[in-house]
């Protein structure tokens, strides 16, 4: 579009949450519900949504998208919805 104008759909909202130890990587505000509402681009992929927090690779362990599992060989490649829900888990251990 001409004049610099932006289209309504340059950014799209996602709530991004952690679970587990990784809430700590979250907003001091967003801690307490281990969620925070996110506007991306629609072009970015998880990886990228991500990398801004910081979190080790390592701690990056269960990664679901509106309560499916992405592989983590697609998540370098996988884009998002408006409205999605990008949620992180580390490795658990129990018994």
């Amino acid at each position: 579009m001409a004049g610099g104008q932006r289209f309504d759909n340059a950014v799209m909202k996602i709530t991004f949450k952690l679970f587990a130890s990784l809430t700590d990587y979250l907003p001091p505000h967003a801690r307490g519900e281990n969620q925070v509402e996110l506007d991306v681009d629609p072009a970015a992929t998880i990886a990228q949504i991500v990398a801004p927090y910081g979190l080790p690779h390592q701690l990056v362990h269960l990664v679901l998208v509106n309560g499916h599992y992405v592989a983590p060989a697609e998540r370098a490649t996988r884009t998002l919805q408006a409205g999605d829900v990008l949620a992180i888990w580390p490795p658990i251990a129990g018994g």
